[in-house]
């Protein structure tokens, strides 16, 4: 047997197949290494298939809606999109993952919102959302009401000055509130003026004045000169009275002319009610004291007689007599008011 194709001899053979089987097993590793790779990147998991939303929105007629703005809202805090309905009132969402929860939200100017459930979609899902029907808002009008005391007070001395006797004889101090408002210093003139300036007023003081004539008080004498002197001198009286204890005092002193009729109550109580009455007064910030501006304006315009009375009743005692008469009429007035005139008042168009 020849050897003569190998130098070496069988050994020399065998050391030449040895290394070519060392390097065919490497080549055999490289292959198989490089398929695997390939294999393992074909093999991936695949991704979910994408899904739609589509819908049609209507309106209380069933008529479709253009031109509606459709939001449809990730609840995972993304996937917000927003387009506007086809002249169909057709609109659609594409290419949305599956398994996020979303929400769709229609409006419309002068329409409510219209919400959806909420749609978990599952892949490759085609969601059709019916039911979608725009409806015209309803007008929520919010009225603030704020309490406006001067306006209460308004309102209040405009039905008082509505107040007459028989519908006759003004009854315009007396408030059937015991809640009502306090009066401003410009109501407090108003009322003031309206008393002195009422026609009904005018003919008391020819009637007192008539009266006066008759006693030949103040010693004037008699005729109708002496009358007209009694006519000046009784309106004067009054309205000096008024406008000092019905207006200046009560608004330099913050307190109510008014008398407030009790009405309710044991007859002892609303006759000492009465009685202090000229004594105590209302403030205006609701407190009870003395009632400086009656007193104040009897005496005012006890004191203010000296100027034009007859020197033969001028005086202290001109004074202190026209003080205590006006205010005993001040009390008899009160008790008529609690007892009697209160019921032949005409207060807001009818007799009480």
């Amino acid at each position: 047997m020849q050897f003569a194709a190998f130098p070496h001899g069988w050994k020399g053979q065998a050391v030449i197949l040895r290394h070519s089987n060392i390097h065919f097993a490497i080549a055999i590793a490289a292959v198989t290494a490089a398929s695997f790779g390939a294999t393992a990147q074909d093999f991936q998991p695949p991704r979910p298939k994408l899904a739609t939303i589509v819908g049609t929105v209507l309106d209380v007629n069933n008529e479709t809606f253009p031109a509606a703005t459709v939001v449809l809202n990730g609840l995972d805090g993304n996937n917000g999109r927003k387009l506007v309905t086809s002249e169909n009132g057709y609109f659609s969402f594409q290419d949305l993952k599956p398994g996020i929860p979303y929400q769709i939200v229609v409006s419309a100017k002068d329409f409510a919102d219209w919400r959806s459930a909420t749609i978990t979609l599952e892949p490759a899902e085609y969601k059709i959302v019916s039911g979608i029907q725009l409806r015209i808002a309803s007008e929520h009008r919010t009225v603030v009401v704020r309490y406006d005391p001067v306006q209460v007070a308004t309102e209040q001395l405009r039905l008082e000055e509505k107040q007459r006797v028989f519908g006759v004889i003004p009854n315009f101090y007396v408030s059937y509130d015991k809640n009502a408002e306090a009066l401003t210093p410009g109501m407090k003139f108003d009322l003031a003026l309206k008393v002195a300036g009422d026609p009904v007023t005018a003919a008391g003081v020819f009637f007192v004045a008539a009266a006066k004539q008759a006693g030949n008080s103040p010693k004037y004498g008699q005729g109708w000169d002496a009358y007209s002197k009694r006519i000046g001198i009784v309106a004067a009286d009054g309205f000096v009275d008024i406008m000092i204890g019905g207006a200046i005092l009560p608004s330099l002193l913050h307190q109510d002319p008014r008398y407030f009729y009790q009405g309710t109550g044991t007859t002892a109580s609303r006759i000492r009610h009465a009685v202090s009455s000229p004594f105590f007064s209302r403030s205006d910030d609701g407190s009870w004291g003395a009632n400086y501006s009656t007193i104040g304006g009897v005496l005012a315009s006890s004191a203010i007689a000296n100027l034009y009375y007859p020197k033969a009743n001028r005086g202290a005692g001109l004074v202190f007599g026209n003080f205590a008469i006006g205010m005993a009429e001040r009390i008899g007035a009160s008790l008529a008011q609690e007892f009697i005139v209160g019921k032949f008042t005409k207060r807001g168009g009818h007799v009480n």
